[in-house]
């Protein structure tokens, strides 16, 4: 069955007709039996103050079903798992932890592609940020890069979505995650696209720096997950080429980073434009300031989970070496550098502007390294090149400035800064 066929006035109808999909089942996500226990949550959630609701459709966001392992599990248990994967947690009725996929009960088809993923248990920020997302409340994922996140909050998301009404014609998407960046969003939009394909979940990814048209088709045609950057999200807003109104799912992935960026203004203007009673799901690797006053403005009563401290460091499962060498230096040191760890494995060279980044890209293909750039001042078309030449290891070594910091996965890194303030992430 389609999921653009014509929909019925009744809310649990939406929920039967997903089991057309293959979801539901045992795991009762979405079933009409859970929909009292949902509104009971869904109550609860709601903030004190009075919420123009006109006019909105009620929808259902209140998913979670403990498993007889999970429920079995002592408090010290919990406690000492916790510990154990260094979870901190806050926030009332906080769920408990799972340790394995089979404790959620996902459905069959997500299974499948967890296990041809190679997942072997759920990272940390999974184990306990799924029964968090959920249960439909407002959540805080602090945890490093790499952790985990993005799976986090698109299982859950998936699951929100097939429990809603289909889309109709002119619709907007359900879910929609706003992300820093061009690559961050494009890999999101992969794996929505991975685990959203057997329940027939459309998805799409809406940023600058390339041609409008595609994007547009695609938001007219209807999809339940856009993966977007802020500004060109707004363009379409403004242009009408799509709308929030559908919006029961928001997910801001590296919050830090967009706040970083300057994109606080065009986070407000899209917020403002989506319903308040909505689940938000705010990202983080890091914590400062201005991340948590913009939380409180825009989350009601949020769980919090952090995986580890909350004050920045490196991660662990990166080997870090320091060398403090002048600036005429520099480019020798790198190549004997080079010379000692080159064994075809991947090396990211971090620059520390755009100039330097072509610089030293010129310099070492001059002297036969095979080496390419990617930076902002780059076509979205030679960045999507470059990375795909890099990830392929046709051109091992990659020079980049920060627009390749958070979301990207390597076997090596080495930090080309002058001035560290950081660790390099």
């Amino acid at each position: 069955m389609s999921r653009y066929d014509s929909r019925s006035s009744d809310p649990s109808s939406y929920r039967d007709r997903r089991s057309d999909t293959g979801f539901g089942g045992s795991s009762g996500y979405g079933s009409s039996v859970r929909s009292s226990s949902s509104k009971s949550e869904h109550n609860s959630a709601e903030p004190p103050r009075k919420l123009d609701l006109d006019g909105l459709t009620p929808f259902e966001k209140n998913f979670f079903v403990e498993s007889s392992s999970v429920a079995a599990m002592s408090q010290r248990e919990v406690e000492e798992y916790r510990q154990q994967r260094e979870i901190t947690v806050e926030g009332r009725d906080v769920p408990k932890p799972v340790k394995s996929f089979r404790d959620m009960g996902f459905p069959d088809y997500v299974m499948q592609e967890i296990t041809k993923a190679g997942f072997v248990e759920p990272t940390a920020i999974q184990s306990q940020g799924w029964p968090m997302a959920l249960k439909g409340r407002d959540l805080i994922g602090i945890a490093e890069t790499g952790s985990g996140k993005t799976l986090a909050y698109l299982l859950p998301a998936i699951v929100h979505v097939n429990a809603q009404p289909f889309l109709a014609p002119g619709d907007g998407p359900i879910v929609l995650v706003l992300a820093p960046t061009r690559e961050l969003a494009v890999q999101i939009q992969q794996e929505a696209t991975k685990f959203g394909a057997s329940s027939r979940i459309k998805s799409t990814c809406i940023y600058g720096g390339v041609p409008k048209g595609p994007q547009v088709r695609d938001l007219q045609k209807g999809v339940e997950i856009v993966i977007a950057t802020p500004g060109r999200l707004i363009d379409m807003l403004e242009s009408h080429n799509t709308n929030l109104r559908r919006v029961t799912y928001l997910v801001l992935d590296e919050a830090d980073r967009m706040l970083d960026m300057g994109f606080e203004p065009q986070i407000r203007k899209i917020v403002s434009q989506i319903r308040p009673d909505r689940q938000t799901l705010y990202w983080s690797a890091t914590w400062p300031k201005e991340v948590e006053q913009l939380a409180r403005q825009f989350l009601y009563n949020p769980y919090k989970v952090i995986i580890g401290s909350q004050d920045l460091k490196a991660n662990h499962a990166i080997r870090q070496h320091v060398d403090i060498v002048s600036e005429s230096q520099k480019y020798n040191k790198l190549v004997k550098l080079l010379e000692d760890i080159m064994d075809g494995s991947r090396i990211l060279i971090f620059m520390d502007t755009k100039k330097g980044c072509d610089q030293i890209t010129r310099q070492l293909r001059m002297d036969g390294w095979p080496a390419l750039s990617i930076h902002g001042d780059k076509s979205q078309a030679e960045r999507d090149w470059v990375l795909s030449e890099f990830k392929a290891g046709k051109s091992p070594i990659m020079t980049a400035t920060d627009v390749a910091a958070r979301g990207l996965a390597f076997l090596c890194l080495i930090g080309w800064l002058p001035h560290i303030s950081q660790p390099v992430q």
